[in-house]
């Protein structure tokens, strides 16, 4: 009997072989509601050949795309890139959206699908804790599903949510602050709910000059009111809010999209 051959597998391979199996598990995982959600109109092809940051990568045609739907984490910013290039690098992806009007910066915005995938490339960040819901998709069943990858990167601890502070704590403004600029996603109990002219400020303190304050824009009060939400019903309830960290006085979040906002305990 002829002995066995053996064939040396050099570490790169064993690695490559690794991440395939990782993102078809992922995959597999968040696959149930993905046929229901951000399955858009296809907006073009091609071949990624570098990535640029977090949530950009370049096409061999030379077009840059930004991923849909996401914010990258605020922090380990080169980690958060190799999360994306481990996905996308060198892979034939493609486009879909409702949209694909170039942003200010010339990056066209996209639902990015790889290969024949069924699951965004958005879906599988999210998955993996390596990226944050933007809250700025208006599709409901594609909303469901980005919202649904990133609770269960949360529940199980995945990527940022394996950092107990990843959720800053409203009742800490100081740590807020050290945000300023970046998108942060914020828990905390409601103290009050006050309109001033044409804003309305949901307060997790009574200091206005240094504590932590949601500002709500009169004109899109009606979306509250389509949703069933009324704002002053979220006094003394604890919500989790997304956005991005703005100075004014106290740390701010400016909410434009109901989505920003999710009651996470009664009173």
């Amino acid at each position: 009997m002829k002995p066995m051959s053996r064939t040396a597998v050099r570490p790169g391979q064993f690695a490559q072989a690794a991440l395939a199996c990782g993102l078809l598990l992922i995959a597999f995982a968040v696959r149930p509601a993905i046929a229901a959600g951000c399955a858009f109109e296809p907006q073009g092809e091609g071949r990624v050949v570098s990535v640029v940051d977090a949530r950009t990568f370049r096409l061999e045609d030379g077009r840059e795309v930004r991923l849909a739907g996401v914010e990258p984490v605020a922090s380990e910013k080169a980690k958060e890139t190799s999360a994306l290039s481990a996905i996308v690098a060198g892979r034939e992806v493609m486009l879909r959206g409702d949209d694909d009007t170039p942003d200010r910066y010339g990056r066209q915005p996209a639902f990015v699908f790889v290969a024949s995938s069924e699951t965004s490339v958005q879906a599988l960040l999210l998955s993996q804790g390596e990226a944050l819901f933007s809250a700025a998709v208006t599709d409901k069943d594609c909303a469901s599903v980005l919202s649904s990858a990133e609770a269960a990167a949360r529940g199980a601890k995945q990527g940022t949510w394996a950092d107990p502070t990843a959720i800053k704590n409203a009742e800490s403004p100081g740590d807020i602050l050290a945000g300023t600029g970046q998108f942060l996603v914020i828990e905390g109990r409601v103290l009050s709910v006050r309109q001033a002219g044409a804003t309305t400020y949901l307060n997790f303190g009574r200091s206005w000059t240094r504590d932590f304050a949601v500002t709500i824009p009169k004109r899109i009060l009606s979306g509250f009111e389509a949703a069933g939400i009324i704002l002053k019903s979220l006094e003394n309830r604890r919500i989790r809010v997304r956005g991005w960290v703005e100075t004014r006085s106290g740390p701010r979040i400016e909410v434009l999209r109901v989505g920003q906002i999710e009651v996470v305990g009664g009173n």
